[in-house]
Order: C-alpha cells, then structure tokens, then sequence
C-alpha cells in the first residue's frame, strides 16, 4: 500500500461528497489535489493541497474550503487530529492504529511491498557500459556500469519492463590497433623477437590471446597476406575481450540482455546507408561543409564537401557529418544507424548512459533521434562522471595488468561488490565520486554499506537471539505475522513505521526522476532509525526488542520483520547482499 495514494484517493472521496452535497461546485474538477508529507512534520503526518488547488475553480477561499474538508474528514476514526494552516493546507494526524495496519500490509506483501505500476508495462531499453573491447574494464566504466544496472533494476521494480543492452565497438581505428597489438603478442609467444607496433596497447592483458592464438594455429598466421590474418586476430580478440569484460560485469552481479554488434551494422545490408537514405527522404541530409572547428588554427582545417546531417533543426549548435569526402562513414553514422535500430525494436522510452568524456556528443545524438522518430521519441542520456579512486585519502593510480590505470576488477577484489554497488551510487551520477578504499571496508555508520547491512543483519540477531527465550516466534509464524500491534505506541515504533511508509511513493519518485541514489539515501534513513530505535533499549530496557512478555515481544519482532523487508527489497533494487550476520 502507498500510503500517500491510500489517503489522497480518502481526500478525493471526501470531496466527491462535499460536491454530491452541493457545498462545492458539483462540476469542480479535482485534477490536481495531492497529498504529501508536511515541510515541518512536527505539523502532522501528512497535508493536502486541495484547498490551494481548488480556490480559483470554486470560486472560494481557500481556508473556506479547507474547513470543509476537515468537517468532511472528522468522522474518520483513523485521523487523529486536522489541522488547517497557513493560507489553507490541510495537515492530518493519524491514530497509531492507522500505521499499525501498515505494518500488516507490509508483513503479507512481502517483496511486492513498494512495487508500483507507475510504468505500466512500457518497454525501456537502457544501453549502459559499452566500453569499448579493447581492454579491461576500468573504475570509471564500473560507475556507469552499476548506475545502468541499478536504474534497470529500479524502472523494473517501478513496473516498467527493462531490456538491458550493451554496444560493442567491434569496428574501426581502436579495433583495428587492438589487432595489431595482439599480433604483435603472437609473434612474442612464437619466441620471436618482435618490436612493439606504434600506438599500440601495451598492457600484459593481451599476452594471454596471443598465446591462445600460437596455440590455436602456430606460425600460420604468418604465412596469410596480413588483412587475412588481422581479420583472423580481429575475432579472436573480440571474443577473448568480449569474455573478459562479461566476467568482470559478473563480479558486480551484472548481466546484459543484449549484446549488439556494431560491426552488424554493415554486415549483409547496409543499416548506416540506410539510415543516411531515410535521413535524406525526410529532408535532412545536404550536401555541404562545416565551418572550421572552434579553438583550432585554420591551417590544421580542410573545406570540403561531406554529406552532413541538419542537426540544427534540432537544437544541436552545428550540423554534423555522416559521411566523408572519400565515402566513408564517420562514427557519428553508426552511432545514429544503431539508435534507428533501436527504435524498430519499438522502445517506448530511450535511456543511454555515458561517460562524461562524451558530454559533447549528447545533443547530436538527440537530434537523430527525433529526426528519426519524427519527433516521436526523444534519446534520456545520463552522465556518469569521473570516480577519484583514493585510499586513505591518497590517489590510487596505477593497476596490476595494465600499468596506467586501475581496473574494476581491482577494485571489486579489494572492497568487495557490495561496497562498489552501493557506493557507486551513493552520489548522483553527474557529481565526482571520490571513493577511498579505506572509508568504504570501516565498519561505522560513516559508512553507509555497513551501516544498511547491519540493520539487516541486527534484525536477523534479534531474532535468533529472541528463539532462544520464544522458539516459537519465527519469521515465518503467524505470532509475529499478525501480532497484537496495538503493543507498538512508543514514539520512537511508529516513528519507524512512518519511515517504512515512505518507501513506496520514494520508488515511484526515483524512478520518475531516474535517480537511483535517492534510494540509497533512504535506505541509510532507514537503518539510522533502526539503529536509533535499538540503542533506545540499551538506555530503557522496557524499549528493547525482546521482552519477557511474549506478545510484546511479537509486535515488535512484526514490526522488525516489516522493517527487514523494506531493507531487503531496497538492497535488492541497489543490487547489493542483505547478510543475515555481520562479520
């Protein structure tokens, strides 16, 4: 149950029969009233805006309006008090038997607790990672790669059904210079002595396919004309690469549904031809040249004609090539090729998510999009920015493999996946992250990973701890299912449940705005109040979990039991472990 829904459609209702009674216009439209948690909830548990909304198409006062409603509402025997305040909210106090139905709720939903049909089953395709396969995944794709994750798995829970999808760069300039570093790694696994390519990739990481390749075929490859045996290399390399990144995204419990090729673009028919003839068809491809670049000596530019996309009608700041005096394709032309893909597999939303080095790129992008979709379907692109890898506050550079960068697996093998997932999206995607090796593996409330795991993990204590006094009192038993929760009326319980109620309307929020830290947030509020609510007993015994008499004990393992499930499900949306025990 969202509690906020609960009560605005209870506002709707008691409006419906201020109309029905004539004491407002029996045609006043109602769009638009809400109900939401006081700025000040010292004021009450939640307010209305019914009465600002409906002022100027009643032709009434506010306050006017708002003494109705609170006339209307005065029967309810669940609203504690009503209050009207300021130039005309409606605050409402609940009984604690209104949160105490909560805690019902929560206990016989289960993991459907805080699931919504706020998509309603709309497809997304959220394309997220695609670094390109040239080399180990580092700590700057692991950012994007758990923030892509994260958001599929929140849309998901949010109602929206997810097609996660990865797009491999297995075509151009860097692919075709990872060849020849891999041919240049088999010739050293030959024994020969063999120098170094320019621009090569030097990292040890290629050595393990080039030997595979010496294994595979010998001297062979030597003997073929050298574009057949690149071309050979070529696969081998990206299936070898391929393998490694889908290890490395499993280490963080990250799994795509698809993997699409760019090189299938031009494989059989030509998408990118025919993207470039479906652009022309609807007006917006010229034949034409590009002013010279901006910050660059005009020496260094060269006027010619190219076939140039109107990406001006759009928005962008400068029309973009597509394809290049000597008929090649930029990459501008397979990157919208792809997207046009995309939009025949009937997405109805678009998300991307991208490094803060391709910021630049966004509104190009866009503006296919909509050239494309005629206006139909826009491209969401997320930033995900840079990550400051620290330990103990000093810079963390180098890696183990590569020798110039730090790889998400060291990362992974050295705090864990936990610590990575839930930091990673602890801080919205478009700030810097400074992650410190040392802050993320303490074990404080500094620490937000531990410190929600060990919320987990106490309530699971509690309650092996209380089996020892009440075998009986499981999880699983209807003593703690459907307990006398009239039991629960210190402050300090409901303000926990009203916590819990929270949960649902945050889902829904985080997955409008596409902001999966604010979930990461809540679950730090959560076990703050849970933590809170345990050190209360340590100073007043009578507030601990575990009491002597067996049914006060039983509401509160129900209300820990709710609580757990908020924790569980919340973690699981973030991807991370809810541990039983701590170590």
């Amino acid at each position: 149950m969202n509690v906020f829904a609960h009560v605005e459609g209870r506002i709707i209702a008691a409006l419906e029969q201020l109309k029905s009674k004539a004491k407002l216009p029996t045609d006043l439209d109602l769009t638009g009233v809400k109900v939401d948690a006081p700025a000040d909830r010292s004021h009450g548990d939640l307010a209305t805006n019914a009465a600002l909304v409906l002022t100027k198409r009643a032709g009434m006062k506010p306050r006017d309006i708002a003494e109705l409603l609170k006339a209307q509402l005065a029967s309810d025997p669940e609203i504690a008090k009503i209050d009207v305040a300021g130039p005309g909210f409606l605050n409402l106090t609940f009984t604690p038997g209104f949160w105490h139905d909560l805690v019902r709720t929560i206990i016989a939903d289960g993991a459907a607790y805080g699931r919504s049909d706020l998509g309603q089953g709309l497809n997304i395709n959220v394309e997220y990672v695609s670094a390109n396969p040239t080399g180990p995944m580092h700590v700057g794709h692991c950012r994007g790669a758990v923030f892509g994750d994260t958001l599929a798995n929140l849309l998901a829970f949010a109602g929206y059904k997810v097609t996660r999808e990865y797009y491999i760069n297995d075509a151009g300039g860097q692919v075709d210079k990872l060849a020849s570093s891999v041919l240049w790694r088999y010739r050293q696994a030959l024994g020969q002595d063999a120098a170094m390519p320019d621009g090569a990739y030097p990292g040890d990481y290629l050595m393990p396919v080039g030997a595979a390749l010496a294994k595979a075929h010998g001297d062979a490859l030597l003997e073929l004309d050298n574009a057949k045996a690149l071309a050979i290399i070529k696969d081998a390399t990206m299936a070898a690469m391929m393998t490694e990144i889908r290890l490395d995204l499993a280490l963080l419990g990250i799994k795509h549904d698809v993997f699409f090729s760019e090189r299938s673009l031009t494989a059989g028919h030509d998408q990118i031809a025919q993207t470039i003839a479906a652009l022309r068809a609807k007006g917006f491809i010229y034949e034409g040249s590009l002013p010279p670049p901006k910050g660059e000596p005009n020496d260094d530019w060269e006027d010619r004609t190219q076939t140039l996309f109107k990406a001006t009608a759009f928005g962008d700041d400068i029309d973009r090539a597509l394809q290049k005096a000597d008929g090649s394709y930029t990459y501008l032309a397979g990157d919208i090729a792809y997207h046009r893909n995309k939009l025949a597999r009937h997405f109805d939303q678009l998300i991307d998510v991208w490094g803060s080095d391709h910021k630049g790129y966004i509104k190009r992008m866009q503006a296919a999009v909509q050239a494309l979709s005629d206006g139909k379907q826009t491209l969401d692109v997320k930033v995900s920015e840079i990550v400051n890898l620290l330990d103990k506050g000093v810079p963390v550079k180098m890696g183990k493999r590569t020798g110039n960068f730090v790889t998400l697996r060291d990362v992974v093998e050295a705090v864990g996946p936990d610590a990575v997932r839930f930091m990673m999206v602890y801080r919205a995607p478009e700030t810097v992250l400074d992650f410190d090796y040392a802050k993320v593996t303490e074990q404080s409330k500094d620490n937000p990973v531990f410190y929600v795991q060990m919320a987990h993990a106490r309530i699971a204590s509690v309650f092996r701890n209380a089996a020892e006094t009440f075998p009986a009192l499981t999880p699983s038993s209807a003593a703690v299912r459907d307990p006398n929760l009239t039991l629960l009326n210190d402050q300090g319980e409901i303000a926990l449940i009203k916590k819990l109620a929270d949960f649902p309307r945050l889902i829904d929020a985080a997955a409008r705005a596409k902001e999966p830290h604010r979930l990461a947030f809540y679950l730090y509020d959560v076990a703050t109040a849970l933590h809170g609510q345990y050190a209360r007993g340590n100073d007043s015994p009578y507030l601990r979990f575990i009491q002597a008499d067996e049914m006060v004990t039983a509401a509160r393992l129900g209300l820990l039991l709710a609580v757990k499930q908020v924790i569980t499900s919340g973690l699981g949306v973030l991807g991370v472990q809810a541990p039983e025990a701590m170590r």
